[in-house]
């Protein structure tokens, strides 16, 4: 969808995408109706049909506009940046509209190649924030030449991931120093 710079059409955009995840954590994407997105965004059918052209391309929009995003700050040792990126991204799990709808993606992703394709792309790309920090570290001789990066975030990220969907449980921020120090290589000296 283009962006328009009148504010009242943001406004609009921005309760439809949110009505999307909304209704994405409450019903699933295999219920998951524009005429439900509608009625909880109180605008008409035809006001998202003009903007996108199916549920998909919405649920697209709503999960690259609204989802907010760790990032792993640029000064600190690894263990800080590390540590940094995981408190983020535990807490958004725990407290984000995106945590209702983890299970809904997945589910959907399982079933439709389309989204699957969604799916891969867009959480490869959140995770590569952190496989590319990793990277650096191996190049500058921070951790062992012989890591893993993309194994080594896998590892990383997968218990806050993991509870979610396994447990429906949050994966308490405060235990991500002890998670980094179970996981992450020591420091090459």
């Amino acid at each position: 969808m283009e962006t328009d710079q009148d504010p009242r059409i943001e406004r609009s955009r921005r309760v439809i995408l949110e009505a999307a995840l909304e209704e994405l954590g409450d019903v699933g994407y295999g219920a998951l109706t524009i005429e439900a997105v509608a009625a909880r965004a109180g605008v008409g059918k035809s006001t998202i049909y003009r903007h996108w052209s199916g549920k998909l391309a919405l649920v697209e929009d709503a999960f690259r506009t609204l989802k907010a995003q760790a990032l792993v700050p640029d000064s600190g040792t690894l263990r800080e940046r590390v540590i940094a990126f995981l408190e983020q991204m535990a807490t958004l799990v725990e407290e984000s509209t995106y945590s209702a709808c983890m299970p809904a993606l997945i589910e959907a992703a399982e079933r439709d190649p389309q989204v699957r394709a969604f799916h891969c792309e867009f959480s490869g790309g959140r995770l590569a924030v952190l496989v590319d920090v990793l990277e650096e570290a191996i190049a500058s001789g921070e951790l062992p030449k012989a890591t893993n990066a993309q194994l080594l975030a896998d590892a990383l990220t997968g218990p806050i991931v993991m509870r979610r969907l396994m447990f429906s449980e949050p994966f308490d921020p405060k235990l991500v120093p002890a998670l980094v120090d179970q996981v992450l290589p020591a420091p090459v000296h």
